[in-house]
């Protein structure tokens, strides 16, 4: 796991959203992909990026592609989508 750089652009994720539509724990999903919890709560406030094999096992355990995992750009929200709000 890479700390955040100031000069990187920025690494977006959808990881809480996704746990919490599982009703998983940052502990359930730390477990899965074999790191702390901790770095769990990094990873979604943004604290931190994932490596290449670790947003792989993400993305693995919501079995999803990374584009719907992860993203350069902000995520825009749900309601905003598909209401238009």
């Amino acid at each position: 796991m890479s700390p955040r750089k100031r000069a990187e652009r920025p690494i977006y994720n959808r990881m809480r959203v996704l746990r919490a539509e599982r009703d998983m724990t940052r502990a359930d999903l730390a477990k899965l992909v074999e790191v702390n919890p901790q770095t769990v709560g990094a990873l979604e406030r943004g604290d931190h990026y994932p490596s290449l094999d670790l947003a792989f096992r993400i993305c693995e355990v919501f079995d999803l592609p990374v584009e719907a995992v992860f993203s350069r750009k902000e995520f825009s929200y749900l309601s905003h989508d598909v209401y238009g709000r």
